[in-house]
């Protein structure tokens, strides 16, 4: 199969899959898996233009309202973070869109930016191992209370009860750091959960539980202002900067099954598994 915009040739099974099987890993954690996906896009698949990170937000844009759905039917979709996270993301990614266009365009800087993002997450995975290199043990855990109960909310803080436990989350703080994520993500081609979900467990203390259906739409509301910003970047300038619809249309359909499968399998792994 031929995509045309990205100027590339391969079977459309390679790119459904790969997106089926590392979004249905990625998002155990609340992380559409995006941030892999991209190193994929150009190392595999061999596509070197901007196009690689509009049709990543796309991916985004299909692939996770299931993994949401999925959250919200088993009553842990904690919207008033979800909505506090894409306020600061959602203008952060357009901001990382034109600094993408205006000054990342070159495949070689380009290519170093992604791997001072990945090389970040890399470590933060070996911190978390050095700090506690005790493999957890999986077991089922579906017999738990899982739901999330919002005891007060307003645009200070947020408090909520998840399983016999208060959370009291100072808002204002997140809003701050989903805005700097939100500008790396819109650069990099990804809604940021990668890089938010852990921010949410080291520094705010909260369970991986109840933070992965709030990344999730997050990220979800996020690419899908990076679809918007990208293509009327392109039309604008008239200029092969958009998503590459058929490509990305076809790697949220594998992200799709990826993560909704994710999200009902994540009550039944153990909490160090999520973490790591």
């Amino acid at each position: 199969m031929y995509f045309a915009t990205s100027m590339i040739e391969c079977s459309p099974f390679l790119p459904f899959f790969a997106a089926l099987g590392i979004s249905l890993v990625c998002s155990l954690g609340g992380i559409s898996g995006g941030f892999m996906l991209l190193p994929f896009q150009i190392s595999v698949l061999g596509i070197n233009g901007v196009v690689v990170s509009p049709t990543n937000h796309l991916f985004n844009l299909v692939g996770c309202p299931a993994g949401v759905y999925r959250f919200w039917r088993e009553g842990r979709l904690l919207l008033p973070l979800a909505l506090a996270l894409a306020a600061g993301t959602v203008p952060g990614v357009i901001v990382g869109s034109l600094i993408r266009i205006h000054y990342l365009q070159d495949i070689q800087a380009f290519k170093l930016f992604v791997g001072l993002v990945l090389g970040y997450i890399g470590l933060r995975m070996l911190l978390q191992w050095v700090k506690n290199p005790k493999r957890a043990v999986v077991r089922s855990q579906a017999k738990q209370d899982f739901r999330c109960h919002v005891l007060e909310v307003n645009f200070r803080h947020l408090e909520v009860e998840f399983n016999g436990q208060v959370y009291d989350l100072r808002l204002v703080p997140i809003f701050l750091s989903s805005l700097i994520v939100g500008v790396l993500g819109g650069i990099y081609g990804i809604g940021g959960g990668a890089l938010m979900s852990p921010l949410l467990v080291a520094w705010f203390g909260l369970p991986v539980y109840i933070i992965a259906g709030a990344t999730l739409m997050s990220t979800f509301l996020a690419s899908g202002i990076g679809v918007l910003s990208y293509t009327y970047l392109a039309l604008s300038q008239g200029s092969n900067i958009g998503p590459d619809w058929a490509l990305g249309v076809l790697m949220g359909a594998g992200g799709c099954v990826g993560m909704y499968l994710g999200a009902r399998l994540q009550k039944y792994l153990a909490h160090g598994i999520l973490k790591f």
